[in-house]
């Protein structure tokens, strides 16, 4: 399957905008305090071998008249497992684990797994990952080789023409950071970044910001999270896009780093990155269902299934 790239759609028409537009409500974890860091490298893949597209859209009921997805017993649910603390693939499993389909003796971990098992419990069904390329994940679940996206993945306008979002289950921001002895260190407006080379994530939305910087030298994007890190530290690039809740346990990690402290007004215009969970369009009611599982996980519960990925993730 071909996998075209998802861009965000330029214009007066922020992401926070589409969000209000759509009724998408974001909730936020006030208050935490969150360690992150890059989990191992994405494996190139797509749908398990012999697998076959399901129409996921047709009926959001069994005939017993209970909410499904897909099949309505096998909740598959396509992330990257390689974006930690969001998700990760870990070689034995755990409570807090689901089998990875089509990596054998694999398993899934992370944040994203976390509510999606919540997802799965509600609806009758047995979580299992997908693992794939991030930029492949969309064009999965319309083909029907995945049920639902829990991936770190935040609604835009463009992925809403092809799918349908839930509301967020955590929120992020994206920020800049560099090297503490870079010349860029001590900017303040994305303006002092004209002619440097920066690196995001590509299909994501670190990477669709940096189009915002002035003259900047926009990097061709790499597949992972990683790959953005070791960018900046083998000075292939002068900066990278990244997550503010990440933020701690990468300056742990990698002690030389620092976030640039953009002046209020002179960052990113919608630096939001929320947590949307998806799936195929026409399936309103699993939609409301899977809302309501979201709205039922309260902040404090938010912030301790975060902790608590945080001190598991692998380094």
């Amino acid at each position: 399957m071909k996998k075209h790239p998802i861009r965000h759609v330029s214009g007066s028409f922020s992401r926070r905008d589409f969000l209000r537009a759509s009724g998408i409500t974001a909730l936020t974890v006030g208050g935490m305090t969150v360690l992150a860091a890059c989990g191992p490298a994405a494996q190139s893949g797509g749908a398990p071998a012999g697998s076959s597209p399901t129409a996921s859209a047709d009926s959001d009921s069994s005939p017993s008249g209970s909410l499904k997805l897909g099949d309505g017993t096998t909740l598959r649910v396509g992330m990257e497992a390689a974006y930690a603390p969001y998700n990760w693939q870990e070689p034995s499993a755990s409570d807090t684990t689901i089998p990875i389909e089509n990596v054998g003796g694999a398993y899934a971990d992370g944040y994203d797994v976390q509510v999606a098992k919540k997802i799965a419990d509600a609806l009758g069904m047995k979580p299992v990952a997908v693992k794939m390329e991030f930029g492949g994940l969309v064009d999965s679940l319309v083909n029907g080789q995945i049920d639902i996206i829990c991936a770190g993945m935040s609604v835009t306008d463009e992925r809403a023409q092809s799918a349908d979002f839930s509301n967020s289950y955590i929120d992020d921001e994206v920020i800049m950071v560099v090297k503490q002895d870079s010349p860029y260190a001590g900017a303040t407006k994305l303006q002092d970044f004209s002619g440097a080379s920066v690196l995001g994530q590509k299909d994501t939305f670190y990477d669709d910001l940096i189009d915002q910087i002035p003259n900047v030298n926009h990097l061709t994007p790499v597949a992972t999270v990683p790959l953005v890190v070791d960018g900046l530290m083998s000075g292939t690039c002068d900066a990278i896009t990244f997550s503010s809740l990440s933020l701690p346990r990468l300056l742990k990690d990698y002690p030389t780093l620092k976030r640039v402290g953009l002046a209020e007004g002179e960052g990113f215009t919608d630096a939001s990155n929320p947590d949307n969970a998806a799936i195929a369009k026409g399936q309103d009611a699993v939609l409301a269902k899977i809302n309501e599982v979201i709205a039922a996980i309260s902040d404090d519960e938010r912030q301790s299934m975060w902790d608590a990925c945080m001190d598991r993730q692998p380094a």
